[in-house]
C-alpha cells in the first residue's frame, strides 16, 4: 500500500512539473509590423500586438485598401509595416507602426 501511495505522490508531482514548464513556457513574440500582420492573416481578425508604439491595423480587399484603413494613415510618419493576405477572408491585413 505505502509503494502505490509514493507512486502516486510521484506521479502527481511530475504533473503538475509539467504543468508549471507550460505555464511558465514564453508565448511568441511579435517583433516586426511584417509579422504581425501574418498572425493577423492567420486569425482573420484585427487584434493590436501591444508592442508599445503608436500602431494602427486595417483590412481591405486590396493592400493599398488596407493600409489606409489603418488608424492614423497619413497623420504620422511611418517606422514600420507588413501586409498579408488571409485566405480565411479573402482580404489583406496590414499593420502600420509609427514614430
Amino acid at each position: 500500500m505505502r509503494f502505490l501511495t509514493v507512486c502516486l505522490f510521484l506521479l502527481c508531482s511530475s504533473a503538475a512539473v509539467g504543468q508549471d514548464v507550460i505555464v511558465a513556457r514564453p508565448r511568441s513574440v511579435v517583433v516586426t509590423a511584417q509579422d504581425h500582420a501574418v498572425v493577423l492573416a492567420r486569425r482573420g481578425a484585427l487584434v493590436h500586438s501591444g508592442c508599445g508604439q503608436w500602431e494602427g491595423i486595417g483590412v481591405g480587399l486590396t493592400p493599398d485598401a488596407a493600409r489606409r484603413a489603418c488608424c492614423y494613415f497619413g497623420r504620422r510618419p511611418i517606422a514600420d509595416e507588413g501586409v498579408a493576405f488571409s485566405p480565411i477572408t479573402r482580404r489583406w491585413y496590414a499593420v502600420i507602426r509609427y514614430r
